[in-house]
């Protein structure tokens, strides 16, 4: 009867003990699984990187604005460029990518500047005639509450990819970058003279999530003549499209006897893009316009789209860039000291 008794006490133990247990075990099993879960989900970078403005280089930018030349060291001009040209909520490979072009332009203006008069002391401006920048002054004014969350990432994007530079052929490239294709990028003697291998028309299909990917713009007949120089047919008609580019925009058109570039007809209409088609509705004239730009270079919504794919920066800019290396900026930076003095 004890037997019975002991066995009996020990099983009621067991049986009380084991949920308890199993509970436990669940339990931490549980915060464990979410502690990890919690880990992924947040947005730090893999490393921290080392930075000392005083031993970068110095650039010059005229703000045109405040009628000023404001100097600051490299990396923190390409910061301002990158927030200013990209939106801080892109995807880090496509935010690192444009630091790469920015950074790339820069170096290349400076050992070569472009055919733009710039004030005197002043290397470039921070408007699109070369690059747009802002301070952190600005931006702070602009993002308002987002300022730390936005610029912690330009700071990832550019000091991630610190002293790298695109070159083709041992040199720096001309980086030039947009906002959407129509689908292509373009090759560079298509829209302006000058032909670069590395600047070649690409296809660029995620340009399609792009807002701006379409538009369409309403001219009057009469502002439409005047502004492209040109009389309307009398039969109803616009004008004929001649000529299309390897990036399907407007090479060539005919208005009225007169021969015009798509490029012209973009700028002088204030166009998003050379890729447009039009009707005349009585007395307007309603144009459809296919992406945001020029088209040359690397599309920015077309790196966004390679990125949500899973692209490095690197493939990004292979892509948008033919046959170009990421080199080291440090064997340029004699020749740019030399150029700035």
């Amino acid at each position: 009867m004890k037997r019975l008794l002991i066995a009996a006490t020990i099983l009621c133990t067991v049986i009380l003990i084991i949920p308890t247990m199993l509970v436990l075990f669940v339990s931490e099993t549980e915060e464990t699984t979410t502690s990890t879960v919690r880990s992924v989900a947040v947005d730090q970078p893999e490393e921290k990187w080392s930075y000392n403005p005083e031993d970068d280089m110095t650039v010059a930018v005229f703000r045109s604005q405040q009628n000023e030349i404001e100097e600051l060291p490299l990396e923190q001009y390409v910061m301002g460029v990158v927030a200013s040209e990209m939106h801080p909520n892109f995807e880090m490979e496509a935010l690192k990518a444009q630091a790469m072009t920015a950074r790339t332009y820069m170096v290349k203006n400076i050992l070569q500047p472009r055919d733009v008069q710039v004030p005197d002391g002043a290397m470039v401006t921070d408007t699109v005639t070369h690059q747009v920048y802002q301070s952190e002054v600005e931006l702070k004014e602009k993002w308002g509450a987002d300022f730390d969350l936005y610029m912690a990432r330009i700071q990832e994007a550019v000091l991630s990819t610190q002293g790298q530079v695109l070159t083709y052929e041992g040199e720096p490239i001309d980086a030039m970058f947009f906002s959407t294709s129509n689908g292509y990028t373009e090759n560079s003697e298509d829209y302006w003279h000058s032909e670069f291998p590395y600047l070649r028309s690409v296809e660029s299909p995620w340009d399609q999530s792009s807002p701006r990917f379409t538009a369409e713009k309403m001219v009057s007949v009469a502002e439409f003549q005047n502004r492209l120089g040109v009389a309307l047919p009398e039969d109803g008609s616009v004008g004929t499209i001649v000529e299309r580019t390897d990036g399907g925009r407007v090479a060539k058109v005919v208005i009225g006897g007169k021969e015009l570039s798509g490029r012209q007809v973009r700028e002088k209409l204030e166009l998003d893009s050379s890729d447009f088609q039009w009707q005349r509705q009585g007395d307007q004239i309603a144009i459809q316009t296919r992406g945001w730009g020029h088209g040359v270079g690397m599309s920015q919504y077309g790196a966004d789209g390679m990125a949500k794919e899973g692209k490095s920066y690197e493939d990004i800019l292979v892509h948008y860039y033919r046959g170009v290396e990421i080199e080291a900026l440090d064997p340029f930076i004699a020749q740019m000291t030399a150029k700035a003095e």
